[in-house]
């Protein structure tokens, strides 16, 4: 995506809805995946305080938040975190799902962390600490026992936030599969901001198709493999219809090409109908357009959005921040606060009443 139509889009989006109306919250809502956002900045951010403690995760995801509200100026910030058991269900289809994610999220040794029990202590410290600050702030977090963030940011997308903008903030691609006219995917790490035409451009399958680029490609991230030898272009090549938004395919119908092109030639056609298998497990764990989660549970969700969104506590903030002793790694805090939370807060008002 160049800088000129990057700038198009986010321009469009800053605009649209016309004037202030803070009786609308669900205007442009911000979706931070919760846990993907806090260990992409713990893993690079060897921030300690003055007293020699590791607080990267705090402080990179306080910035990364800020950096997102500030530029693309949302009406609503939801932040979902993964709830706990949440994997059980995917777990149930492969046992070995995540299972090859690292123990460790270092990328440098961290100033302050001595080894990997220590890393581990504390981001579960920080993680915490994070839960505390979000609790003073006009956002909504959202932790559900039993599922995963991704389901739950793909059914609140879809169910409970109405018409309006909704920008998914995560570096993981599976989000891809959820944008539409109205959904878009923020990646902090690669600063694009994706829309249907970028994610076209980029992988060569409409965002309506991107899950059947998933299923043959796997994620290794999540010890989700692929078909060997179908990479996404492999793909494309031998379907190129997957291009054109006028069609979505269902992996029954990509069994069906398959079968109608299968004489014509090469070991494509002949992979797809190999792996059937494979490739309906994959969809299982991948597919985001319709969760698999319990009645209850979407209940629960629903009932948290419809909430009154908490109020800034801006001295509550300011008390903890300096109990931490994070005023040298995030200096002005109350300009900040003013700056990125005074008009979420304006919204946040009128839900209370």
């Amino acid at each position: 995506m160049t800088n000129a139509r990057y700038l198009s889009i986010l321009n469009e989006i800053k605009k649209k809805g016309g004037s202030v109306d803070y009786d609308e919250p669900n205007k442009r809502v911000l979706i931070v995946d919760g846990l993907n956002t806090f260990i992409r900045v713990f893993s690079v951010m060897p921030t300690v305080n003055e007293n020699g403690v590791h607080v990267g995760g705090i402080v990179g995801f306080l910035q990364s938040l800020g950096y997102a509200i500030n530029m693309f100026n949302p009406s609503r910030v939801i932040i979902v975190f993964d709830g706990k058991g949440g994997s059980s269900r995917r777990r149930k289809i492969f046992s070995d799902y995540k299972q090859r994610r690292r123990t460790s999220y270092r990328v440098n040794r961290l100033e302050g962390l001595e080894n990997l029990e220590d890393e581990k202590r504390s981001m579960r410290v920080q993680l915490r600490r994070i839960v505390d600050y979000l609790e003073l702030l006009p956002v909504t977090s959202i932790s559900v026992d039993g599922i995963e963030a991704d389901d739950a940011i793909a059914y609140l997308t879809r169910n409970a936030l109405g018409d309006g903008d909704k920008i998914i903030m995560s570096t993981d691609k599976d989000f891809l599969q959820l944008v539409n006219d109205n959904v878009k995917v923020w990646s902090p790490t690669r600063k694009k901001l994706y829309d249907k035409q970028s994610v076209l451009e980029e992988y060569c399958v409409t965002a309506n198709n991107f899950i059947m680029a998933k299923v043959f490609e796997g994620d290794k991230s999540d010890n989700i493999d692929g078909v060997k030898g179908i990479a996404t272009k492999t793909l494309v090549k031998n379907m190129p219809t997957l291009a054109n938004e006028d069609n979505t395919y269902t992996l029954d119908e990509v069994y069906k090409y398959a079968l109608q092109h299968k004489d014509e030639g090469g070991a494509f056609f002949v992979k797809v109908l190999q792996n059937k298998e494979l490739l309906e497990r994959n969809y299982k764990l991948m597919q985001l357009s319709d969760v698999d989660i319990s009645g209850s549970t979407k209940t629960k969700l629903l009932d948290i959005v419809r909430q009154p969104i908490n109020r800034l506590i801006k001295f509550k903030f300011e008390s903890q921040f300096m109990e931490d002793r994070l005023f040298q790694n995030l200096p002005n805090i109350s300009s900040w606060l003013s700056q990125t939370f005074t008009t979420l807060d304006k919204y946040a008002q009128v839900t209370n009443g």
